[in-house]
């Protein structure tokens, strides 16, 4: 969020010094109501000495004065100061120093006085710019600094949590921040996706349960946000970056919260960089030396707590309409009917049940006007719902364990004709599951009362399966499940019994 300019000006200090009190009077009510912090003084040699033990960023002094005139004041103070930013008032144009005295006091500017201040007001709005730039360009230089220190420690041979807690030990002090946590992938270990591990400091430095209760959608999602895209993301107090290997690979994301994170941003990014480059090494070297039993342990609860999470996203989604209620298991069941009519190993067909139990989860953010709307959605709306399969895709790629089922989730409304979204994929484009997920959403809906119609009989809904065969169905696929639902009112028995 872009701060207001009076916010900007009043994290600086000005001081007016002018031997004449109805000129600093004047000055200074002038730049105190554009929002300055401003300090008025007539005795030049009192100024020296509240600049020589004082912070000031800016100094506007006049040249004629009793008893030293400007140009001795500033030869003074550049004894001591040298970042001072200095602008010389003259009674006329004729007065002011030779250019080669200004040139060698480094004083910025001067400005004639007169009626008008709004030259004056230029001048100073250009110094505090310059004098932000500076700041900008020291604090990054400060932020670099701060990080070859800190490289070397991340870089020693020491446990894998160690490693996680001296990132997040050393990045604070990037932006003055207290709070930070760190999801990271450990690819030693594979499943359905990555096992993940999770490190946090101050306010998150917690037990894995009360992090999950701070983890909420929005941040769910921006956190899988950053991780797909790539990209960092920056929230108004907080910045999610993602961790990228040297294959440029997504292997985790640090999340940081300050006040400061726009101007930090992009020291952080270059600090990942390195951070990422230490836990990709220590795997690489296998010196993840903490003992399994405890990251065993870490690893079922952060698997154990997200599914949780995730679950009781699925279940506020399906409990929000009664026409929609069990609709995920359905689908899940469905879709591991056609994934057994093709052969698909257990693996599979576990990660197409998962796929399917949480193919709407993106839901959870959409309006309930949107949902329970009877009327046909208008353009708007119609676009809001076709986000839910992203967002989807972006809450689930919060932690690695979901990597295999993110594609499916991201393109279960695609179709064979490159008429779905998000992404107008085609034919084998769109992932095999994806296609089976489909086919499975589409057919539970058509049997479902909705708020928009009533359900369709049995033979209504193969007739509307085998109308979008080569459109928007998969002919294959839609051909075997065809055949599976010679089975139907079995079918409908094994769900009752198995979800009800």
């Amino acid at each position: 969020m872009r701060r207001s300019k009076s916010s900007i000006s009043s994290e600086y200090k000005i001081m007016i010094v002018d031997d004449e009190p109805g000129i600093v009077d004047s000055l200074s009510v002038v730049f105190k109501r554009s929002g300055y912090h401003m300090t008025g003084l007539t005795d030049p040699l009192e100024a020296i000495e509240r600049i020589r033990n004082e912070k000031f960023d800016l100094l506007i002094l006049d040249f004629l004065m009793y008893p030293i005139h400007g140009d001795k004041v500033v030869e003074k103070i550049r004894e001591f100061n040298t970042d001072l930013y200095i602008l010389l008032l003259t009674g006329h144009k004729d007065l002011a120093p030779p250019l080669e005295t200004i040139k060698a006091l480094d004083i910025q500017g001067y400005c004639e006085k007169g009626d008008r201040l709004d030259q004056l007001l230029l001048l100073v709005e250009s110094g505090i710019k310059s004098i932000s730039q500076v700041r900008t360009i020291r604090k990054f230089q400060e932020g670099l600094n701060k990080i070859l220190q800190a490289v070397p420690k991340i870089y020693q041979l020491q446990p894998i949590d160690n490693i996680l807690e001296d990132i997040l030990a050393e990045i604070l002090p990037l932006i003055n921040s207290t709070n930070a946590f760190i999801l990271v992938d450990d690819i030693t270990r594979i499943s359905i996706g990555n096992n993940s591990i999770y490190k946090g400091i101050g306010k998150y430095k917690t037990e894995i349960e009360d992090f999950m209760e701070m983890l909420d959608p929005s941040l769910m999602e921006h956190i899988g946000s950053a991780r797909v895209n790539k990209k960092s993301v920056s929230l108004e107090h907080e910045v999610i970056i993602p961790l990228m290997n040297e294959s440029q690979q997504d292997i985790g994301v640090i999340y940081v919260e300050g006040d400061d994170i726009n101007d930090g941003v992009k020291l952080l990014e270059i600090y990942a960089g390195q951070a990422a480059s230490s836990i990709s090494n220590a795997f690489l070297h296998s010196l993840v030396n903490i003992k399994n039993d405890e990251l065993n342990i870490t690893y079922d609860q952060l698997r154990e707590r997200y599914m949780d999470t995730i679950e009781a996203l699925r279940l506020v989604v399906d409990a929000k309409d009664i026409y929609t209620r069990g609709h995920s298991e359905r689908v899940a069941y469905f879709s591991v009917k056609i994934g057994q009519a093709f052969g698909l190993s257990q693996e599979e067909l576990e990660l197409l049940r998962i796929s399917g139990l949480f193919h709407d989860v993106g839901k959870v953010g959409t309006s309930d006007d949107i949902l329970f709307k009877s009327a046909q959605l208008d353009e708007k709306e119609y676009e809001e719902i076709k986000k839910h399969p992203l967002k989807g895709a972006h809450i689930l790629s919060a932690v690695s364990m979901f990597k295999k089922v993110v594609p499916i989730v991201k393109c279960h409304h695609e179709r064979v004709d490159g008429m779905g979204y998000p992404e107008g994929l085609k034919k084998e484009e769109i992932p095999f599951m994806a296609r089976i997920i489909a086919v499975a959403d589409a057919f539970d809906a058509m049997i479902s009362d909705r708020h928009y119609r009533t359900k369709l009989n049995f033979e209504e809904a193969k007739s509307q399966l085998l109308q979008g065969t080569g459109t928007q169905f998969d002919e294959e696929i839609i051909n075997k499940f065809i055949y599976e639902l010679n089975d139907f009112d079995q079918m409908v028995r094994e769900i009752a019994t198995t979800y009800e």
